[in-house]
């Protein structure tokens, strides 16, 4: 198969987070059409793992699903910032701790065929508390919880949000 050949674009809507547009495309041997696209800023975030193997998780509400669920620390990747430095800035911003190295744990694309969305997930080891969290709308509770507790909450659907899920279970299967 071959690559799709791309005539134009046009933005739809825009804002500071993401962006809508309608894209020329034309399929290899199918007519062309206008494909919807979001794009959106990279997204960095982070499993921190600390000495008693326990993971740092949020509490939160969103509302888009209506649903509680855990989370890791996550957000957008400013203009001009580093990709890691973004990872370990939200951590502190959500949950008042700090690491300080990260490491590369997994990227994915999470919707490929409709978005631009790219989720760089880290792995920190340790974190010190600094401060409340800075970002006190971010999360109802912050709490240490035991790896060996995480999947059966994703089982239970308490952990439901996609870059969450793709770095624990990546944290998980990694392990010996």
């Amino acid at each position: 198969m071959s690559e799709w050949t791309i005539h134009g674009s046009r933005t739809v809507y825009s804002s500071p987070w993401m962006e809508l547009a309608l894209v020329d495309v034309e399929p290899p041997g199918y007519p062309r059409y206008e494909h919807h696209l979001v794009r959106w800023a990279p997204v960095a975030a982070t499993v921190v793992l600390n000495e008693r193997d326990e993971v740092l998780m949020m509490w939160r509400h969103r509302f888009t699903t209506d649903t509680w669920n855990w989370e890791i620390p996550c957000g957008i990747v400013e203009d001009g910032e580093e990709v890691a430095a973004a990872a370990v800035r939200e951590v502190e911003e959500e949950t008042g701790w700090r690491v300080g190295a990260v490491e590369p744990l997994v990227y994915t694309q999470p919707v490929g065929g409709m978005s631009n969305a790219e989720h760089h997930v880290f792995l920190a080891r340790g974190a010190e508390f600094v401060a409340p969290p800075v970002d006190t709308h971010e999360a109802d509770r912050i709490e240490w919880i035991p790896l060996d507790r995480v999947q059966a909450m994703i089982n239970r659907r308490e952990i439901v949000a996609g870059v969450a899920l793709t770095g624990l279970l990546q944290l998980l299967a990694r392990r010996p």
